[in-house]
This record gives C-alpha cells, structure tokens and sequence, in this order.
C-alpha cells in the first residue's frame, strides 16, 4: 500500500520566477526578458551610439528614394550637350552643314543631268533619252565656275541609214557652260572621245528579214551566212563583206564572194563576167551526162553546142547513136564545157530546156532582178553619222569584234544647246 505525500504549504512566490528543483534543492529561473530590459543602458545602447564611420555617415546623408521622373532624360541630355567643349559644337555644325551641302550638290547635279538628257534628246532627235553622267565633286562650284571637268553621255539606239547604231558613248572634258548657272543655254565641249557599237546582234534584226547571220571574221572582214527568199525558194547565201572607214564620218562595206546557192542544182553570182551568172554545180553536171534525154535536149539546141566547142560531127553522131552519145557526155571535158553555161543566158530563147534541168522560169526570172548592186545593197552595213552644227566629228580606228563593228569616235569644238 503506497504512503500518501505530504502536502506541505509555501509562501507565495514571485510571479516572474520560476522555482526549478534540482538535486541540489530548488533553484531560482531568470526571466529572459528582465535581462532583456536590464540592457537599456548597457553595452547594446552603447554600441547605438558609437560613431558611424566614414562612408555610413555619408549613407545617412544621401537623398531619401524617390520614383524614377522619365521627364528628367531631356533635360539631363540638354545639360550634356550644354556641357560639350566649344570646339566639339563647331564640330557638329560644322557635319551638319556639309552633310546638307553635299545633298544640296547631288540635287542639283542630278537635275543638271536629267535637263542635259533632254535637251539631247530634243536636239539629236533620239527615240529616248541619253544617260548623262557629270563627274566631280563638288557640282555647285563647277556651276559657278560655268566649266565642268568631264560630262560622259551614252546615247542607245541611234538610227545610221539602214542601221541602227546599238550604242553611241562619248566622254568630253572641260565642258563649258553657256549662260548663267542658274538659267544654262547651252555647253561648248572643246574635246570628246567615244565610240561607236554597230552589233551583230542588232544587223541580225533589222536586216535578218532574209534570215542572215552577220559574223566577224578577222581585223576588218564580216560573213554573211543564211537563206535568202527569192520568186518563193529559200536560196542558201554567201557573202564577205569587208569593212572601212568612208571620209570623217561614215563606214563602208564592200560586199565580195556573193553566192546563192539553189541547192545542188546550180549556183548565182550576181555579176556580168564569165565566172558570174547561173552555172550548174558540179554534181548536177555529172548527171546531166548521165541522162540521155536531157543530154540530148541540150545537144539540139545549135546555140549550146557552139558555147559547148562540141564539133557538129561528134554531135550529130550522138544525137544518132547512143554509143557515141554516152562516149561524148560521158568525157571529163563535156562535164566542165556544161558547167561553164550561164543558164540565165539561156533561159530567154530556151526555157523548155531549163525545166529539163529542174530549174523554176520564176526563180529565173526573179535571179535576173537579183542584180549585184541589189543584193550588196541588203548586206550593206555602211553608215554615216550626222554633221555637227558646229565643231568637227570624226571616226577612227575601225576594226571588227565578236559582237559587232567598233569606230573610235573623235570630236573638236563641238556646240550643244543654244
């Protein structure tokens, strides 16, 4: 049976302590905050006080936060700019002005050039306006001074009698301008050097109507090879063309070699001597004195056989007997006395026999219109530039290309404008 403890009473306590029992007996508890509230004036106030250093103090003195002003930008940039050396300012007006001085220039250079294009066009009577092109820097002062240093026009498409010039570039120096800057009349142009493009390409087009391709061949001689319409047949054609300077300002062709070929029949040099005319080709020979009826037909015809140096003799035999026909036409000399016939010649008393030939009385009829002179006429490249108003211009040094005709182009004292 357990022994009930004794309840033994004690005064009472402070309210603040806590009385802890240890083996020891009870020990006091001390309140943390009495210890707290004991510090009010010991080393924590002490430490308060103490003074702040250097760069603190300097804190507690700084302006109190305030919310950023986006308003204070402009005048923070003012105050910069306000706060640039004199020289740095002169500086920046100093670029400011010459970069509107220099848009000032190109203005008025490209309006300079754009009035120059027009009045050649006007004066030259161009289908469009040339590119004009004034070099140096600074336009105004070559205006004030009514005297620019280089001007290069290049004018495309020049009409030359039945040619057309593909381009015409020309550069001339010290020009001299006529009239006040502000209101130019004209320009003098005391020396200009150019050139002259007659391009294939172009002849190709305006004179390929027969379908004639214009090639170069050498320093000064151009092939013209391609078809040429004539009385409904395409006729294969030949022609050299050589190429010199006509006077100061012109281009000649000399057209050589003309042939038309009427396939493998015959062939037409246009021309009055014995080697020009309609002649048999050398294959449509050989079968002429291989068929009888044809070699026949042309042994009776007295005119032919006088042209052939045939004895009448051997003729009258040949017309009798086979044999000795085939021993005549079948001869070397038979072949090239039948090649050396102009058949045009023929063709007014005998047209029956040219049809024996295979040989169309209209393709005839249109070769005889076909004259020599016609024909150097629609391969002619030859031009001539316009005379000046004033001042000389000259063509120099012509030589043939892969694209085309170049003439080196020359001018004095030449006058443009009013």
């Amino acid at each position: 049976m357990r022994t009930p403890h004794r309840m033994t009473a004690h005064p009472p306590a402070d309210p603040h302590r806590i009385t802890t029992h240890s083996p020891a007996g009870p020990r006091p508890y001390i309140d943390p905050y009495e210890e707290l509230g004991a510090l009010d004036h010991g080393p924590l106030e002490e430490f308060l006080h103490e003074d702040l250093p250097q760069d603190a103090a300097a804190y507690e003195d700084a302006e109190e936060w305030a919310p950023p002003n986006h308003r204070r930008g402009s005048r923070r940039r003012r105050r910069r700019f306000a706060g640039l050396p004199l020289a740095a300012k002169a500086l920046v007006g100093v670029l400011v002005l010459a970069a509107f001085l220099t848009l000032a220039d190109r203005w008025a250079l490209l309006y300079a050039e754009h009035s120059a294009a027009d009045g050649l066009k006007d004066q030259l009577r161009l289908t469009a306006a040339p590119e004009v092109d004034i070099a140096g820097f600074p336009f105004l002062t070559q205006l004030a001074d009514q005297r620019v240093h280089s001007v290069r026009v290049t004018v495309p498409d020049v009409a030359a009698d039945r040619v057309s010039l593909a381009k015409v570039s020309a550069t001339a120096t010290n020009v001299r301008i006529i009239g006040g800057p502000t209101s130019p009349r004209g320009a003098r142009i005391p020396e200009l050097h150019g050139e002259v493009l007659l391009a294939f390409d172009d002849l190709n087009r305006e004179l390929g109507a027969s379908q004639v391709t214009f090639t170069g061949h050498g320093r000064d001689q151009v092939r013209a090879r391609g078809t040429l319409p004539v009385a409904g047949h395409d006729l294969k054609l030949r022609a050299d063309a050589s190429i010199r300077r006509d006077g100061e300002r012109g281009i000649a062709t000399r057209i050589g070699g003309m042939r038309l070929d009427i396939g493998d029949l015959a062939t037409y040099r246009p021309g009055v001597r014995a080697s020009e005319g309609l002649h048999l080709t050398p294959s449509a020979a050989a079968r002429l004195s291989k068929e009888r009826r044809n070699a026949r037909a042309l042994l009776s015809v007295p005119a032919l056989v006088r042209r052939l140096g045939v004895p009448d003799a051997a003729v009258q035999g040949a017309l009798r007997d086979d044999t000795e026909l085939a021993r005549l036409t079948g001869s070397a000399g038979f072949a090239r006395q039948a090649m050396r016939l102009n058949l045009l010649d023929e063709a007014v008393g005998h047209p029956e026999l040219l049809k024996l030939l295979g040989l169309d009385p209209a393709l005839l009829d249109g070769l005889t219109r076909l004259t020599r002179p016609v024909l150097a006429d629609q391969l002619s490249l030859g031009f001539r530039l316009p005379r000046p108003a004033a001042g000389e211009l000259r063509l120099r040094d012509v030589r043939v290309e892969k694209d085309g005709i170049r003439v080196r182009l020359t001018g004095s004292s030449l006058s443009v404008g009013h």
